[in-house]
């Protein structure tokens, strides 16, 4: 989190940076007008207070910089900004392509778009288009994996946002993609604290947020359900599920359909879970949805074979695969093929389970945003290597499945991995290292809310 006197810091010295650049464009008008600063302030200000803007001393108001700009006859967004109403409006069509590129999920085209109208929005002095094109070119990184690098352009967004000049709505939209990109780096209290603050923010705002709480309501659930509280994460999905329906947004829907429906799978409601996967399904096939699609047939796979339908559940982990690939996401392909792998294994296939659970490590590499798939992998590989006798790299693939869990600080993922080396421990006859971890398992499970 950013040091808050630091940013208190930096927004002072912006917002005087820029008086003294207003005021030095006033003078300039000012003088080429041919007019004193008695003769601007006419019967509506006071010479002095002309002279505190010229100086830098104080701020005007809105109001008061078009009062000006028509009296000088110029452009009040010159004055203001330093930018004509055209140029502004320039940059503000090319950071719009660059959002609708975004939103299309074309996100190699909206990087490029986002990099090109950067040395424009940067030289408009605006911090309403900067703090849009580093929240857009963030989220674009995000899903590219480049989280760390998303997080710096998302905190100077931050600091732009606490100026006066910005709505709560855009400081609450700032905080939420914060919050996704704490989450993608498995700091989950960090993400909870920060939807908490994105939440409050947005609703102390005279502005409709429907569209922006559901949101954030839907990715504060994930932190939850993360978390093993799936009390809490029913809770917020169910209200961002209703907020969505009453904005008639089938998008956002869906998306909150997909996570209810994997909290339903998570408190065994298969059932239901299905019905919710399906009704998301329907509509991002609407919308041609390809990547959410993908990401959709991988959990409906997982739930067919809950249901007992193991080959349905390859057929649809299969499409999953095709459909990321096309698309160009190797790591939701590797989460689908990570699921076949756990369909070969708990039917029998260790060998066609390790192969999978190879190529889906492979597919991860080392992304820090995909560290509980890798553990996921690391430890389905090393139980289809634990069904075919060979103990030595069974136990290197499940160390490194517990490795990748310890950087996720959940103790039901550590468990997991414990009792897989217990499992192991047990088949090389060592019943005291198994017991042990057993109860270790058993002492973390303790500490989790079902």
């Amino acid at each position: 989190m950013s040091d808050p006197t630091a940013i208190r810091q930096q927004q002072r010295a912006s917002a005087a940076q820029a008086g003294l650049r207003l005021g030095e464009r006033l003078r300039h008008l000012r003088v080429a007008a041919g007019m004193t600063q008695t003769d601007l302030a006419g019967n509506r200000f006071s010479k002095e207070y002309v002279s505190q803007i010229e100086r830098g001393k104080t701020r005007p108001t809105r109001e008061t910089i078009d009062w000006i700009a028509e009296r000088l006859g110029v452009d009040s967004g010159f004055l203001a900004n330093g930018v004509s109403a055209d140029e502004r409006g320039r940059v503000d069509a090319a950071l719009a392509r660059a959002e609708a590129l975004l939103e299309a999920r074309r996100n190699e085209e909206a990087l490029e778009e986002f990099e090109r109208v950067r040395p424009a929005v940067l030289a408009t002095g605006m911090p309403e288009l900067e703090s849009r094109a580093l929240s857009g070119e963030a989220t674009v990184r995000m899903r590219a994996g480049d989280v760390r690098e998303a997080i710096a352009l998302l905190e100077r967004a931050r600091v732009l946002s606490e100026g006066t000049s910005f709505s709560d709505i855009e400081r609450a939209d700032v905080l939420f993609r914060l919050g996704v990109a704490r989450y993608k780096l498995n700091s989950i209290q960090t993400s909870i604290g920060l939807f908490d603050e994105a939440l409050k923010v947005a609703e102390r705002s005279e502005i409709p947020s429907d569209q922006l709480r559901s949101n954030i309501l839907a990715w504060r659930s994930r932190c939850y359900r993360r978390r093993r509280d799936l009390e809490a994460a029913r809770e917020d999905v169910e209200r961002a599920l209703e907020l969505a329906e009453g904005l008639n947004d089938k998008r956002t829907a869906a998306d909150v359909y997909f996570q209810a429906s994997i909290i339903a799978d998570r408190e065994g409601h298969w059932v239901l879970a299905r019905s919710y996967a399906e009704r998301a399904k329907a509509v991002y096939e609407e919308l041609s949805d390809r990547s959410n699609l993908g990401r959709l047939l991988n959990n409906l796979g997982g739930i067919n074979f809950l249901l007992g339908h193991p080959e349905e559940a390859v057929d649809f982990l299969k499409d999953a695969v095709g459909i990321a690939l096309e698309v160009g996401n190797d790591a939701e392909a590797a989460h689908a093929v990570n699921g076949i792998a756990q369909v070969h294994l708990r039917t029998g296939d260790s060998t066609r389970a390790e192969e999978q659970a190879r190529y889906a490590l492979e597919l991860l590499g080392d992304r820090v945003d995909e560290t509980a798939e890798i553990g996921n992998a690391q430890l389905v590989l090393g139980r289809a290597l634990l069904e075919q006798g060979r103990l030595d790299e069974a136990d290197e693939a499940l160390q490194a499945g517990e490795r990748a869990y310890d950087q996720l600080s959940s103790g039901s993922h550590r468990a997991s991995a414990w009792v897989a080396q217990g499992d192991l421990a047990a088949r090389r006859g060592d019943d005291r290292a198994a017991a042990r971890l057993y109860r270790q398992a058993a002492d973390a499970l303790q500490d989790v809310r079902f």
